[in-house]
């Protein structure tokens, strides 16, 4: 018998925090397995054996293990499709869709990453983003576009994106533009994410007791 009920694997303020504020949005039936990255139980032969790369999030479904955050939010908004989260297969904006989710992986985290530890990115003709101004410009102006990344239509794309930006804004990261900033204040005032930051918060707080 077939199930869609995931087990999602979790740390409090971690960049798994956008898959608890999707789950929400999806309404998705899942069982929590909390990670105490302080404790390093990340790294512990338990968790390896699940996901040997030692990240979250990380997913399974059905004996099926998914991780890298693009995938993730694909496969879980494909999964609850009737939510609307995905553009399906034959749908105009699923190309858009896509290239979105995988822009995040591809560009913008190996960017920001560089950025942060104060990195020189790789020649242009190497880097896997090219450089930081252009990854950040291309972002920009399909942002100033809005109110989502795919116009008028809200998707797992904005979640992941949305508490991408919030977090690497908070830590000046990523520079805080008219567009951006916009996109991030709408992207906070969707229910889902005050129920998920709330949640998160208590499982910070029980694992600090």
């Amino acid at each position: 018998m077939t199930t869609r009920r995931i087990t999602l694997y979790h740390a409090p303020h971690s960049r798994s925090g956008g898959v608890l504020v999707l789950l929400d949005e999806l309404g998705a039936e899942h069982d929590l397995v909390v990670l105490d990255l302080k404790r390093g139980e990340q790294r512990e032969p338990a968790y390896l054996a699940v996901n040997p790369m030692g990240k979250v999030p990380a997913i399974v479904h059905e004996g099926a293990l998914v991780t890298e955050q693009g995938a993730v939010y694909a496969y879980l908004a494909d999964l609850y499709s009737e939510r609307g989260l995905a553009p399906r297969v034959g749908d105009p904006l699923r190309g858009p869709y896509l290239r979105w989710l995988f822009f995040y992986g591809s560009s913008f985290e190996p960017a920001v990453t560089d950025r942060a530890m104060k990195r020189d990115p790789a020649p242009e003709s190497t880097s896997p983003y090219g450089t930081f101004d252009s990854v950040i410009k291309t972002l920009d102006d399909q942002l100033g576009k809005g109110p989502w990344l795919l116009g008028e239509r809200f998707s797992a794309a904005d979640v992941l994106w949305g508490s991408a930006l919030r977090w690497t804004t908070m830590f000046k990261l990523v520079p805080v533009t008219p567009a951006i900033g916009a996109y991030i204040e709408r992207y906070a005032a969707r229910p889902a994410v005050a129920r998920a930051a709330e949640r998160d918060a208590a499982l910070a707080k029980a694992q600090e007791g």
